[in-house]
C-alpha cells in the first residue's frame, strides 16, 4: 500500500521564479539544502539530491510554475515503485503558495518523508529567503 503527502506552504515576499530556481538549479539546490544536488533543467532529464540519496527523472516542467518528477530514495528495495513528486507554484500578490504533492509513498516511509519535506526543504528555503536583500521576513 502507498500513501500521498499533500502540503501547502506560503512563502512571503518572493516570486515563483525564485522558488523554481531554488529547486531546479543544481547550485542553488545544493546551497539551500547543504547537500549535493545535480539537476537537469530539461524534461526527461535525470536528477539526484541529498548526496544521491534521492534520484529520479523530470516528467514535466513549466518554468516558474510546475515541477513533476519521479522520486526514489536509495534505500528503497527494487520491489518498491518510484513515487511521483509535484510542486505547483502560484503567485498571490507578493507571496507564493507552494502546493507539494508526493504520491505513491511507501507506508513505512510516509512520516519520515512528510517531516523531511519541512525539515530539509520548506524550513531551509524560508531561512535562505529571509537573508536575501529585499526579501523581508520569511514568514509561513
Amino acid at each position: 500500500m502507498s500513501k500521498t503527502i499533500v502540503q501547502k506552504i506560503i512563502f512571503k515576499k518572493t516570486r515563483t521564479a525564485v522558488l523554481f530556481n531554488l529547486y531546479m538549479d543544481s547550485h542553488q539546490h545544493t546551497t539551500v539544502t547543504q547537500s549535493i544536488a545535480t539537476i537537469s533543467p530539461k524534461e526527461g532529464g535525470r536528477y539526484s539530491a541529498h548526496d544521491q540519496y534521492i534520484t529520479g527523472k523530470n516528467l514535466r516542467l513549466v518554468k516558474n510554475r510546475l515541477i513533476v518528477q519521479t522520486w526514489r530514495a536509495s534505500n528503497w528495495g527494487e520491489d518498491i515503485a518510484d513515487s511521483v513528486f509535484i510542486i505547483a507554484l502560484e503567485q498571490k500578490g507578493r507571496d507564493v503558495i507552494v502546493s507539494a504533492t508526493h504520491a505513491n509513498v511507501p507506508d513505512e516511509e510516509f512520516e519520515d518523508l512528510k517531516n523531511g519535506w519541512t525539515e530539509f526543504y520548506w524550513k531551509p528555503w524560508k531561512e535562505y529567503l529571509s537573508g536575501l536583500p529585499g526579501a523581508g521576513p520569511a514568514g509561513s
